[in-house]
């Protein structure tokens, strides 16, 4: 019989390597782990990796399957989503990823300085009217940079043509530097011209992703540094909006395209 929510937020409360809020704790109470996840949570001092958003949490699991010598940290406000990856990494007892249950505007109070060396941006809801609200927006990324290492590494994997786009002139605006992209992350182009160590990333899809491929839908991907120097600017521009109904984003198909 399958779990209902408050089963599940059973389950996440006392798994080990999950944190969230207690009730009625404020949203900005100082966390604990702050500072020192190296030292108190996962007991070594190799990169820790993020990814924000993380919806089911497959994607963080299988990370931290395919690369044992980093941490990560599956970071998103749907613990009954989260649930899913967060049981499967106890069960497989995985020690390099844990899972923290926070909305990502709070993101920086859950890392010190220099904690993060990379960031995950998997299939993230593209925010088409709400540009604040973009998680490759000046506003993110101005919080990134309290906690990334300089120069770190951010990953975007998305199905949106619109977020993608959009990343891509913040990025020219801004002159961050770009480490490999790609409208078709699947297509034989990209096999060619992805670093190797990039290769590895295709074994991993999660749920949804296997929803959109299933559909023919391109997968893209952009790998960039962000350093921490420099003023963000949001670049000026009208991008046209994605004009499909993406699988699970009901409310896509509402919009009409920019003119």
């Amino acid at each position: 019989m399958a779990k209902n929510k408050l089963d599940k937020f059973a389950d996440m409360a006392r798994y080990p390597h999950v944190f969230q809020p207690a009730e009625g704790e404020p949203i900005d109470a100082p966390f604990a782990l702050r500072g020192s996840w190296h030292e108190s949570f996962f007991h070594n001092g190799r990169p820790i990796v993020l990814e924000l958003g993380c919806g089911r949490g497959e994607y963080a699991v299988g990370l931290a399957r395919q690369f044992p010598d980093k941490n990560f940290i599956g970071v998103d406000i749907k613990g009954a989503r989260m649930w899913t990856g967060a049981t499967q990494s106890l069960n497989e007892g995985l020690r390099n990823v844990a899972f923290v249950r926070t909305r990502i505007e709070f993101i920086q109070r859950f890392f010190a300085k220099d904690e993060v060396a990379e960031i995950w941006l998997t299939f993230s809801d593209p925010q088409m009217k709400k540009p604040t609200k973009r998680l490759t927006s000046t506003y993110f990324l101005e919080r990134y940079r309290q906690f990334l290492i300089n120069e770190g590494l951010i990953h975007v994997k998305t199905d949106s043509n619109f977020l993608f786009t959009y990343t891509e002139y913040m990025l020219r605006e801004n002159q961050l530097p770009v480490v490999c992209a790609t409208r078709d992350l699947y297509g034989d182009e990209a096999r060619q011209e992805l670093p190797e160590d990039m290769l590895a990333l295709l074994q991993i899809k999660t749920y949804y992703e296997e929803q959109w491929l299933s559909r023919g839908l391109p997968i893209k991907f952009v790998s960039f540094r962000l350093p921490r120097e420099g003023r963000l600017r949001e670049p000026d521009i009208e991008i046209e909006l994605d004009d499909y109904r993406s699988y699970a984003r009901s409310k896509r198909s509402s919009l009409t395209k920019a003119k």
